[in-house]
């Protein structure tokens, strides 16, 4: 063997003054020969340790002696490439692009509390008026729906701390995504597309059964929602925006409004009409509700109440994802964040409760189940966030780069709105145009949505306990909110088991179709498998071709590249990233970073030839670039690789980091 083929790694650790023999301990058998017997531990001693690696040659794959598991393919198939070790600058245009990207993202927009909460306020304010029909046609009655405001006490501190610990765009997903694996964090997005979606139908179901208790239309109400999908979906494609301004103008109309018909000023007030005939139509109400019932059916109404009428509260969970999305990210002055849940929290529990009662009290109960002349949310909002989740879903390689495409003219991403749109439809015509059925089935999602925010607390404190947080809840709190979305789904099923049928069903098929879209290379694989397995396949004129084209398509797929930044050389740290990047990513090509000022770890490059030769099938690079670990230089870094910082992974910061999570832009995958 040459030199050049024996690169050997050698570990010199500290040697005894002992002499050598003492550290051997024989024993005589009965044939009289002597044995070694290993020495205690307490005696033993570390020598040097020389490992060669193997022959290195251009085009030799990393291994040789396990067979392929295809009939008509080598190992040469698995093989990626040995990988290399360089030594990185970063030029003067790099770092000038990382300077401007972090500038954009120090100066965007601060929001003080009111700007902050009108983002979602008006979703929240307005929830009361497509909740009335479905609450009082179970329960009779619409005030038992503070009580659910009520639980609202126990998701308050967790998304403080969640967002303390983690204030970076697209929560939940985002959340899951930094704490556990890819997997959980689809289940994540499933469902955030699922809220979205079934918010979308029930408010322009809505706005349709309005305009038809209204006017008399030429079309059925169903076609008035497909219309009200039209319209949005050409808004969309405008390239139109939220504006926190607009949203507070918007909000000060609507409370307005609220308020006005509170005030005893003129004959035509709520207040004055609940003076004059109120009280006998909620008396009325009350007893057409709950005519014959015993006890126990009015104490089972009460909570059917509570369990459908925490589909008035939507708009709480789309708070975060509204403030941090994938490509604008707004921000808050500091300590707003708490005040602004706090008057999100006041508005569902103090207005819409009010506004419920006062519905109630001056309308007929069946006039209050037809729903028809109840004001309705626009569906705008959710079909923005719906649109940008897929975007981020598409930035995170989960689905397809077509999905980024937009209009030339407006920057509007064209293919999520169609996307969104298309299955907002679904949903609505497999239901056969049913509102009732869902907005039940909308409370299931929402409830899920809800139920991941104690879940990823709990993934964050067990996953990622070194990441600084403002605050910090209560185990029991967060069991509390996990105990409280149990009871309540169960409820919610217990009502009309069938609700459960259709959540699962829609849930399923976007979990399907993420896991196919996030697996696209082990699904080729297996298609590729069942042709090695058909020989008559490879023979047919038509069908001969179609292993070449499998293979440069998984090839293509894996060559996109993922990035891990690393601050030492341990190698376990090293070892249980890469396994994290090979079970979540679909790629054959890892850069590992180190970032020094002069000093590199002395095992850094030794344990990366290791960790490239254990992987076959992934090409591990090793670059070291001399400068600072801050979010300039990340970004800048992002720049000159071509690599999205999304799919830039690190461990998690400790407590004395220094700068924002957020400004990284990473991904966090280990303790």
């Amino acid at each position: 063997m040459q030199n050049s083929e024996k690169e050997c790694i050698s570990i010199a650790l500290p040697h005894s003054s002992e002499n050598s023999s003492s550290r051997t301990n024989y024993s005589r058998t009965n044939s009289g020969s002597l044995v070694t017997i290993p020495s205690l531990f307490n005696q033993s001693h570390f020598d040097i340790v020389l490992r060669r690696q193997r022959s290195r040659k251009e085009g030799k794959p990393k291994f040789t002696t396990v067979p392929s598991r295809f009939l008509n393919l080598t190992n040469d198939f698995e093989f990626a490439g040995w990988g290399s070790i360089s030594h990185l600058t970063l030029t003067p245009e790099d770092i000038g692009q990382g300077e401007v990207e972090l500038n954009f993202f120090r100066d965007q927009q601060v929001l003080g509390q009111f700007t902050a909460s009108a983002l979602a306020a008006n979703d929240i304010l307005g929830g009361v008026f497509y909740t009335l029909p479905s609450v009082v046609a179970v329960a009779g009655f619409s005030y038992f729906v503070i009580c659910g405001s009520l639980t609202l006490f126990l998701w308050r501190p967790i998304m403080e701390e969640m967002a303390s610990a983690l204030p970076i765009s697209g929560a939940p997903y985002t959340y899951l995504l930094n704490v556990s694996t890819k997997s959980v964090a689809l289940l994540g997005a499933a469902l955030l597309l699922l809220d979205f979606s079934a918010t979308a139908v029930v408010s322009a179901a809505t706005a349709a059964s309005y305009l038809a208790g209204e006017v008399s239309l030429p079309f059925p109400v169903y076609v008035g929602a497909a219309l009200v999908f039209v319209l949005f979906t050409f808004v969309s494609l405008l390239g139109l925006r939220e504006s926190a301004r607009v949203a507070t103008g918007i909000l000060a109309m609507h409370v307005s409004s609220d308020i006005s018909y509170c005030l005893p000023t003129s004959d035509h007030t709520f207040c004055h009409r609940l003076g004059r005939g109120g009280m006998a139509q909620l008396s009325s109400n009350w007893s057409l509700g709950h005519v014959g019932l015993s006890p126990a059916a009015i104490a089972r109404q009460v909570f059917n109440g509570v369990c459908l009428g925490m589909l008035g509260l939507t708009g709480f969970e789309f708070y975060i994802i509204q403030l941090r999305r994938t490509r604008i990210y707004v921000k808050m002055k500091q300590n707003r964040y708490p005040k602004v849940l706090r008057n999100l929290h006041l508005s569902a529990l103090v207005l819409t409760s009010v506004m419920m009662l006062l519905v109630v009290a001056l309308l007929p109960l069946n006039v209050v189940e037809s729903g028809n002349n109840i004001l309705s949310l626009l569906a705008q909002r959710n079909d923005a966030s719906a649109c940008e989740l897929l975007v981020k879903l598409s930035c995170d390689r989960i689905l397809p780069r077509v999905f980024l495409a937009t209009v030339p003219a407006t920057g509007a991403p064209y293919v999520t709105v169609f996307s969104f749109i298309a299955f907002s439809a679904l949903i609505y015509a497999s239901t056969g145009a049913n509102l009732i059925v869902v907005s039940q089935m909308f409370t299931m999602v929402w409830l899920a949505v809800m139920a991941l925010f104690p879940i990823s607390l709990i993934l964050l404190r067990f996953s990622r306990p070194r990441l600084p947080r403002a605050s910090q809840c209560s185990l029991f709190v967060v069991a509390g909110a996990i105990g409280v979305t149990v009871t309540i789904a169960a409820g919610n099923v217990a009502i009309d088991p069938i609700i459960a049928g259709w959540f699962s069903l829609y849930l399923i098929i976007l979990i399907v179709l993420f896991y196919m879209s996030q697996n696209k290379v082990t699904i080729l694989r297996w298609i590729y498998w069942a042709y090695d397995q058909l020989p008559w396949l490879h023979r047919l004129q038509f069908t001969k071709g179609w292993g070449d084209g499998l293979i440069r398509r998984m090839r293509s797929l894996r060559r996109r590249e993922v990035c891990l930044l690393v601050k030492s050389d341990e190698i376990n740290n090293l070892f249980n990233m890469i396994l994290y990047v090979r079970h979540n990513e679909e790629t054959s090509c890892l850069k590992i970073v180190h970032f020094h000022s002069g000093d590199v770890p002395s095992e850094m490059e030794a344990n990366a030839k290791i960790l490239d030769e254990a992987f076959p099938e992934i090409t591990v690079d090793l670059m070291l670039i001399e400068g600072q670990f801050d979010p300039k230089n990340v970004a800048a870094l992002a720049h000159h690789l071509k690599i999205p910082r999304s799919l830039m992974f690190m461990s998690s910061p400790g407590p004395n980091f220094q700068y924002p999570v957020a400004e990284l832009g990473t991904r966090i995958i280990l303790i």
